[in-house]
Parts: structure tokens; C-alpha cells; sequence
């Protein structure tokens, strides 16, 4: 999972560069699933500008990719990540660097974690150590979050006199409520591994030498899935969390006239009527 074949474009607009395994960022496309790996492993995955337009390029380009029915976000070395490159923001502070901050958080932070909450199939975070400010809050935006022993969470936002960002806002009372969640953000901590479990903000905790097995299994299954239709659940339940019952009843009904209307669908159906396991072709 930490050696991913492709090297995704530097932009948003421009097609995959020649596969590099010194990107801040990996790209890697097997059998429907998008791994996409940070790759700062001496600087325990910080996100600097590079990293960050990196990283925002590769989950747009993985969340528009029709052949694409999964996706998994990881790191390098003993790190998930760590949050912003904490130097390079130093420097922005310095005015040795152009880097403010509230530019960042809506050039970068806000556009990849909207990509990766929003795009219409499953996301995992496979959790292979610390996760920090930013990066906790990249994991928080998952789907599932499968964590090894060793790993953690800790917000760090308020510890360094800063509010949240990368919506943890939005993900952290939804996954462990409100209360819970201002005093994760109020008072930084680490959370290891089983009590991210306990509290919600991990789906499974493996062995450190079990986490690509176990993402695989995962990921393969949800990659032979319905991706439609998962993509659809997906949006409507974050669509419920912000809208009445009304319109949620609504937004429910146009994702049932796409869902009907897929090959997957019609291959359902047709499976149950004559007894056989359907197979979905995520269209």
C-alpha cells in the first residue's frame, strides 16, 4: 500500500505524470481501487503547498475516474499524516515564505476534503499511524476507518492557539457527538487506536503488520459492489445531516430514479429472480 505504481498531475487539469516514486503523493489504480499514498515519510507526511496541490489533484482525478469504484488514502512510514507542515507554515508566519494560512485552508484544505467527503464512491482511510490535526481530519471524512494498534488520533488544532479546519467541524460531532467532540478539539490528546474504536472514529483496529490485508479485503469487496448506488447512500446521508426531513425525503427519491435506473439494478433484480449472485459492474 506504500508503493503505489503512478504518480498522479500536479494539477487538477493535466493527466498523470510519469510514474515517480518520490512524489509527495502516490498514485496507485489496481483492480478498481485507487490507493492514494502520502509520501513525505521524513517529515511524517506534513502537508506542504506541494503535498497539499498534490494531493487535491489526485482525489479529483480518482473521484471523476469512471473505473475507479474505491478509493483508499494512506501514508509512508510510521505516520498517516501529521496535519500542516508546521515549518513551512513558520515561515509563512515570518513572511519568509508566501504561505498565509486562510489562503491554504481555502485553496487546499477545503476543496480536498470536500472532493473526498462528497465524491460519488466509498472511501477508506487506512490509518498506519499518527493522524493529527488536518491529517485526523482527513481520516474523519471517510467512510471507514481501519486503524493499526499502534496508531492515533490527536486534533491538535487548539494546541498550537488555532481552530479546526479540513471540516472536523463537520465530521467530528457526527461521528462521536457534540459533546464529545469540544473536548477532543478543546483538549488535544492522543487517542489511540482502541479508544478511537470505542468512541466511533474507527471502523476495525488490526496487528500494524495486518493493515493491507485488511484494507484489501475491504476494499475489494466494496470495489465489486454497486458503486452507483453506494456513491448515492453516500451523499444522502450527509445530505440528511444538514437538511429537514423534507427535503431529505426528496434528495432520497432522486437517488432512487439514478440507482433504478443502472445496469446494477436491472442485473439485481434479474440475480434474485433466477437465484444466482448478481455481479456489479458499478454502472
Amino acid at each position: 500500500m506504500t508503493t503505489p505504481s503512478t504518480s498522479a498531475s500536479t494539477s487538477p487539469s493535466t493527466s498523470p505524470t510519469t510514474p515517480t516514486g518520490d512524489a509527495p503523493v502516490l498514485l496507485d489504480v489496481v483492480d478498481a481501487v485507487a490507493t492514494i499514498t502520502l509520501n513525505r515519510p521524513g517529515a511524517m507526511n506534513g502537508l506542504d503547498v506541494a503535498t497539499k496541490e498534490l494531493l487535491l489533484a489526485t482525489v479529483l482525478q480518482v473521484a471523476e475516474d469512471p473505473e475507479v469504484r474505491c478509493v483508499v488514502l494512506t501514508g509512508s512510514g510510521r505516520a498517516f499524516c501529521v496535519g500542516q507542515d508546521l515549518k513551512e507554515h513558520l515561515a509563512g508566519l515570518r513572511g519568509e515564505a508566501d504561505v498565509p494560512l486562510s489562503d491554504t485552508v481555502e485553496r487546499h484544505y477545503n476543496p480536498i476534503v470536500h472532493a473526498l467527503a462528497t465524491m460519488a464512491k466509498p472511501v477508506i482511510a487506512a490509518v498506519n499511524g499518527v493522524a493529527a490535526g488536518a491529517g485526523a481530519s482527513l481520516a474523519f471524512a471517510a467512510d471507514f476507518r481501519i486503524l493499526v494498534e499502534s496508531a492515533g488520533y490527536n486534533t491538535s488544532f487548539a494546541g498550537v492557539a488555532l481552530s479546526c479546519d479540513t471540516g472536523s467541524s463537520w465530521t467530528l460531532p457526527r461521528l462521536v457527538g457534540q459533546p464529545r467532540a469540544m473536548e477532543l478539539l478543546y483538549f488535544p490528546r492522543t487517542v489511540p487506536a482502541q479508544e478511537a474504536l470505542e468512541l466511533g472514529l474507527a471502523t476495525r483496529v488490526v496487528p500494524d503488520d495486518q493493515l493491507a490485508e485488511a484494507v484489501a479485503e475491504l476494499a475489494g469487496r466494496l470495489a465489486a459492489g454497486p458503486t452507483v448506488a453506494y456513491g448515492s447512500i453516500r451523499q444522502a446521508v450527509a445530505h440528511s445531516a444538514a437538511h429537514p426531513l423534507e427535503e431529505s425525503l426528496a434528495f432520497e427519491a432522486e437517488k432512487m430514479a439514478l440507482t433504478g435506473g443502472t445496469e446494477d439494478h436491472l442485473a439485481a433484480v434479474d440475480a434474485f429472480v433466477t437465484k444466482q449472485q448478481p455481479v456489479f459492474r458499478g454502472r
